[in-house]
């Protein structure tokens, strides 16, 4: 089952902290993916939540781009990965707001509702449980997941 790390937190939400390289960093060094939330902005790429807010390491896609998972958070973002790898060979990016479930570019169902072969996102704010057949979790909590 893939473990993946919803913004670089390990043990709950820490907002100060979510989505910093450091912070994302940290979480790839202790084994899990990483989803990361990605903005395209002035012709940057941009690390953020709810707005653009660190330059983004090109380092991540170049040693890590396997294990992230790249939430596009303005259409431009889209655009600019879908320019960077059109057909999902290398780096897996999708975007959604309230949608029960996306298909990322590398054909994973990413949703807070589906449990068979897919991504469980979030399970603890809809008090879900993965079962033997989900692909993998992404969770702030992802170290109860081990």
């Amino acid at each position: 089952m893939k473990l993946i790390s919803h913004r670089g937190n390990l043990n709950g939400p820490n907002p100060e902290q979510e989505n910093h390289p450091d912070y994302i960093w940290a979480a790839l060094r202790a084994g899990f993916d990483v989803e990361i939330d990605v903005w395209f902005i002035d012709g940057k790429i941009m690390l953020g939540h709810d707005k653009p807010q660190y330059d983004f390491p090109f380092e991540l896609l170049e040693n890590h781009y396997s294990k992230l998972w790249i939430h596009c958070k303005n259409m431009d973002a889209l655009s600019k990965l879908n320019d960077l790898d059109p057909v999902g060979s290398k780096l897996n990016y999708f975007m959604h707001e309230s949608d029960l479930g996306v298909l990322t570019s590398k054909c994973y169902i990413w949703s807070t509702n589906l449990f068979d072969k897919g991504i469980l996102v979030m399970p603890e704010t809809f008090d879900k449980k993965p079962i033997e057949t989900t692909l993998g979790v992404c969770s702030d909590y992802i170290e109860n997941y081990k």
